[in-house]
């Protein structure tokens, strides 16, 4: 019998996931690129997780956003640590409305889901790494890996 993936708090998880996932956001997309962030709770079974981060990424000379998911597998092995990230280009829209497209997400994901948590970027570099610093040195030190 399988066991069924959970959001519980004392599942360890792969706390290296979500920093490294930012790090390969970062590295990919470009800081400056990025307005917001909506970090969803990750689901996790033992020393697995998956998790979401939605982007809104400025389009350059528009006052439309860019939306791109990136959903994240995780796992922490007696090998290591594989965290395999997955861009996806959802379209674009007003920036006004992904706040009601994130509660929506969260509607549809059913109950116990968690709301994401919302980071303002605004394509500077400080306030990303101002959310970075939350993490510590050893989950990120090997993100390109």
């Amino acid at each position: 019998m399988t066991t069924p993936l959970t959001r519980k708090q004392d599942d360890p998880g792969v706390p290296e996931a979500l920093p490294r996932t930012l790090i390969r956001v970062r590295d990919r997309l470009g800081v400056e690129t990025i307005d917001r962030l909506w970090i969803f709770p990750p689901v996790r079974r033992g020393r697995r997780e998956q998790g979401l981060v939605a982007v809104s990424t400025f389009q350059q000379g528009e006052e439309r956003r860019s939306m791109i998911t990136v959903a994240y597998n995780a796992e922490h092995t007696g090998k290591g640590i594989t965290v395999e990230p997955t861009f996806t280009m959802e379209g674009a829209a007003p920036a006004e409305t992904f706040p009601s497209v994130m509660e929506g997400v969260v509607r549809r994901s059913g109950e116990g889901s968690g709301e994401p948590r919302e980071v303002s970027v605004d394509g500077v570099a400080a306030k990303f790494e101002e959310l970075m610093e939350e993490y510590d040195d050893v989950f990120i030190e090997a993100a390109g890996s």
